[in-house]
């Protein structure tokens, strides 16, 4: 009986295996839908609407994105979680997802450890301390003077810029008030009708108005090279401060049991659409940094990034409401 159990349960197994792998051979075979938890407009849409959108080409299947902004990233994050482990249900996680949102101790109803299979990173995101050209200070030092004279507002939408106004103020000693919103277009917004006095927030939905001459840009949060502001100094440089390197970054996950052949063949087609020289080009005039990794790379990454900035956050002593 015991050798007939074994031999049923290789049977099974190699069923099992079987069709898997049919699967990922027919995979796609209806519409893939990513989510994005942020409103329309912000770097993270524009990164997975153009990486979308040549997948779409490439795999002869629609991409399908959803935005779900809320909680964090939380709203889109949990919807994910929960879906179906079969590949047409992905999320467009950042570090907020990952690892800011549990190094910071936000309530979640999803385990970022658990709940998903990693597939690629897709971008990794320059954030700037942007202010209005009209009546914003000329430089870093110029804004650390006016708020050694009053306090200053500033808005923000993900935790790391949130966090990265309040890590700069406290090592400029200057007196800040942060303004949350939920979204890129929303910080944008406040700054270009002067409810804030500046914003930190990525590339993308500034640099029109960077471009017309509307907002100024004061520095960046990390060190790598902008082709499009190639003259921008990094914050910590300008500011004549120490301060540490911050910058957001966007990847693909999918539900956890995902089989691997089929997050293996997603990966695979965004490495193969980021190879198009017009998706490069794209999202490099967009200020996003297109970068890919394998599954085990992204999953390697996350962890030690959440490891990371837990200890940061909690010798900062600082508090996010």
């Amino acid at each position: 009986m015991r050798t007939a159990f074994a031999i049923s349960w290789l049977l099974l197994a190699g069923i099992g295996a079987a069709a898997a792998q049919d699967a990922a051979a027919t995979f796609p075979s209806r519409p893939i839908r990513i989510v994005v938890p942020f409103p329309a407009g912000g770097p993270t849409d524009v990164n997975i609407r153009v990486l979308g959108q040549k997948l779409s080409e490439n795999l002869g299947q629609s991409v399908v994105i959803e935005n779900r902004p809320g909680a964090n990233t939380g709203i889109g994050a949990t919807q994910v979680a929960r879906s179906a482990p079969d590949g047409y249900t992905l999320l467009a996680a950042m570090d907020a997802t990952l690892v800011m949102n549990p190094a910071t101790g936000v309530s979640m109803s999803y385990d970022p450890f658990k709940d998903f299979a990693t597939v690629t990173l897709t971008a990794k995101n320059t954030s700037l301390l942007t202010v209005r050209a009209s009546d914003g200070p000329k430089d870093i030092r110029d804004l650390i003077a006016r708020g050694k004279q009053k306090q200053l507002t500033y808005g923000a939408g993900i935790i790391i810029t949130r966090l990265a106004g309040m890590t700069f103020a406290r090592a400029a000693g200057i007196d800040v008030q942060l303004i949350p919103y939920n979204g890129s277009a929303q910080v944008v917004q406040a700054l270009l009708t002067g409810s804030v006095d500046f914003i930190v927030d990525g590339i993308a939905p500034s640099l029109p108005l960077i471009s017309s001459g509307q907002f100024r840009p004061l520095a960046k949060l990390n060190t790598r090279p902008l082709p499009v502001l190639p003259e921008l100094k990094f914050l910590a440089e300008a500011a004549g401060l120490p301060l540490p390197e911050m910058s957001s970054w966007i990847g693909l996950v999918a539900p956890a049991g995902t089989p691997k052949d089929i997050v293996e063949k997603l990966h695979r087609e965004v490495v193969k659409a980021y190879a198009d020289p017009v998706v490069a080009d794209r999202l490099e005039k967009a200020g996003i940094m297109a970068v890919t990794t394998t599954p085990a790379e992204f999953d390697q990454f996350f962890r030690a990034e959440a490891a990371r900035w837990t200890e940061i956050y909690r010798q900062s002593g600082i508090k996010l409401e």
